[in-house]
């Protein structure tokens, strides 16, 4: 892991297998507590490419958007 500046990370490169699965470094699944079985959200940008938050964290921040 290389932490590029506070807050910014780099974990490496992963492979995609044949069924177009990846496996996420072990450093990231520690750092961000992410366990076997947990939801991810993959977002996609045409410009800065491909993103994946914990799917909880996004339906919390809808939440609050639905709250105002």
């Amino acid at each position: 892991m290389i932490e590029l500046k506070k807050g910014k990370y780099m974990f490496g490169t992963v492979k995609v297998g044949e069924r177009g699965q990846v496996v996420l470094p072990k450093e990231a699944r520690k750092k961000f507590n992410i366990k076997p079985g947990q939801s991810l959200l993959v977002l996609g940008d045409d410009d800065k490419g491909i993103a994946i938050m914990k799917a909880d964290l996004m339906k919390k921040f809808a939440l609050k958007v639905l709250e105002k």
